[in-house]
């Protein structure tokens, strides 16, 4: 058994039928979980006031869990990066605590990452995916289960065709092999607020993945270039793409999509882009070691990000 403590850093919780349908999920799966005093807190659009959020952060640290989970995401946290306990997470990863969590807990993961260098993990919040009306995904909970356990070794996905066609046209054997990079990145929106700042992690040869949702392509394609125009992109050894969902194309775009953005990111630069990678705000998604040094292989169709 596994003791989960629930907090919430970012907006507040406002679908309270799904955040007890995933505190009752996860019991269901054998795990002790405790729920912050201040999980279901509101103040504006927010959990609580900003001291009420870094406080319940504190108490996440001071827990002594082994997974310290968001109940969502939403908007907040950039705003406490300058106040964040980063000692005390740092002392809690060290001791045996994760911190895991999606959407705008990029911006913590990413300043811990720049400030200490602590491991984090991307991955599912009690809501949205453990509170769903229906059956949370297998998948899902069975990477949660790996990283939970300490089982958790890598991460593998198919490749669209098109991925495929591009790789073979990068080079001869048609695939990828990238070893000790780092892993890191996000919530591009939330990634995209952080450049320029001193909670922008400084990663050189590393792996970057990206998601996002409610966001338009020619928005993401917006922010994408403001990432190569930084020269982060550039300094990557891969680009990872996850999911980007939940936008209306317009009558305006003319053709105009997701694979438009992509191919001209690809046309822009020499790292490689991949994409299809299960993450995002989807229902299948997998548990990602932010911070940790993995292995990237692609051949054929067939791609793995290995850190075991």
């Amino acid at each position: 058994m596994s003791h989960i403590y629930i907090y919430s850093p970012s907006s507040a919780v406002r679908d309270k039928a799904a955040f007890r349908r995933g505190v009752k999920r996860l019991q269901t799966l054998g795990h002790e979980v405790e729920v912050d005093p201040d999980a279901l807190s509101s103040h504006m659009r927010f959990a609580g006031d900003d001291a009420t959020r870094v406080a319940a952060i504190a108490r996440a640290a001071a827990s002594g869990a082994d997974v310290a989970l968001t109940s969502r995401g939403g908007y907040g946290l950039t705003r406490l990066l300058k106040d964040l306990p980063y000692k005390a997470m740092t002392k809690a990863i060290q001791q045996g605590t994760q911190f895991a969590g999606l959407s705008d807990f990029t911006a913590l993961q990413c300043a811990l990452l720049a400030k200490t260098g602590a491991v984090t993990w991307a991955g599912p919040s009690v809501g949205e995916d453990f509170g769903c009306e229906s059956t949370p995904d297998d998948i899902m909970e069975a990477c949660f289960d790996d990283m939970v356990c300490g089982h958790g070794e890598g991460t593998g996905w198919t490749v669209p065709l098109s991925d495929a066609r591009y790789l073979q046209a990068r080079s001869k054997s048609g695939g990828l092999h990238i070893k000790d990079a780092t892993l890191w990145g996000g919530n591009l929106t939330v990634l995209c607020s952080l450049v320029g700042t001193p909670w922008m992690p400084d990663i050189k040869g590393g792996i970057l993945f990206l998601e996002d949702v409610n966001e338009h392509p020619y928005r993401i394609e917006r922010q994408l270039t403001q990432l190569i125009n930084a020269g982060i992109i550039g300094r990557q050894k891969a680009v990872v793409l996850g999911a980007f969902n939940r936008f209306k194309a317009s009558p305006h775009d003319k053709g105009y999509k997701l694979q438009t953005v992509v191919d001209w990111v690809r046309a822009q630069v020499k790292t490689p882009v991949l994409t299809g990678l299960p993450f995002g705000h989807v229902a299948t998604k997998v548990m990602l070691p932010v911070g940790h040094k993995v292995e990237l292989m692609v051949q054929e169709r067939q791609a793995l990000i290995f850190w075991g």
